[in-house]
């Protein structure tokens, strides 16, 4: 016989209505074709749970704010880095127009 297998979102379904009270545990799993003890272990299982959905988008917040952050300073990064480039062709125009495009080597003979 083939287990059967039922969906997160089946259980809390179920395991809400029965903690509504809309229906009693043995009501509710006669419904549904369930072992009233499945019904009964899903609801111990969602009860022992509950908290992680707490801690859970805490720890989402705390993530998506990081990663603002990271994102922030990639930014400003980039920004620099664009800068410090056109400040270097900047400079490295001057230096071809006042001392020539061989400037380059010319300081390395220098520094030997």
């Amino acid at each position: 016989m083939a287990k059967t297998t039922y969906t997160p979102e089946f259980k809390s379904k179920l395991v809400l209505e029965l903690l509504r009270g809309d229906k009693q545990l043995g009501e509710l799993a006669a419904e549904h074709n369930l072992n009233p003890n499945m019904l009964r272990n899903w609801r111990s299982e969602f009860v022992e749970n509950a908290s992680r959905v707490f801690d859970e988008s805490r720890r989402e917040k705390e993530m998506k704010r990081k990663e603002q952050i990271l994102e922030s300073e990639k930014a400003e990064l980039y920004k620099t880095v664009g800068q410090l480039t056109i400040e270097r062709n900047f400079l490295r125009q001057c230096a071809e127009r006042y001392i020539g495009t061989d400037f380059e080597e010319k300081h390395r003979h220098q520094k030997g």
